[in-house]
C-alpha cells in the first residue's frame, strides 16, 4: 500500500481572519521581518501551495499571523492502495505523453 501525502495551503483563510484581503498587504509586513519578496513571489505564496518554503518566511508568516505552523499548513492522509502482481501492467496517472518526431540536424562541412 502506498501513503499519499497531500496539503492544504492555509494562509489565504488566516490572512482573512487578520483582515488582510489583499495580497499586498503581506508584503511590507514581511519586509518588516527581514524578508523582501516581490508583488508577484507574495501573490504566489499566497495563492499557491509552496514547494519549497524558507524556514525564515515560514517563521515569519506564523509572526505575522500569530500561528504555528500546524495552523499554516493542514496535512492530508489519502490511502491509495496500489499492489503490483505478476503479469499486470502498471497502472499510469494520466495520458500517454503526445509522440514527437525528432529531426537531427547536421552542420554542413567545408
Amino acid at each position: 500500500m502506498i501513503k499519499k501525502m497531500g496539503i492544504q495551503w492555509r494562509l489565504r483563510h488566516l490572512m482573512a481572519a487578520r483582515d488582510l484581503f489583499q495580497t499586498t498587504d503581506l508584503v511590507p509586513l514581511l519586509a518588516e521581518r527581514g524578508i523582501h519578496l516581490s508583488r508577484e513571489q507574495v501573490f504566489r505564496l499566497v495563492t499557491q501551495p509552496p514547494q519549497r518554503l524558507s524556514m525564515d518566511t515560514l517563521a515569519a508568516l506564523c509572526d505575522i499571523l500569530d500561528c504555528t505552523p500546524n495552523d499554516l499548513i493542514e496535512v492530508d492522509v489519502v490511502n491509495t492502495e496500489v499492489r503490483k502482481t505478476a503479469g499486470q501492467p502498471e497502472q499510469t496517472t494520466g495520458p500517454a505523453p503526445a509522440v514527437r518526431r525528432t529531426t537531427i540536424r547536421r552542420p554542413d562541412l567545408p
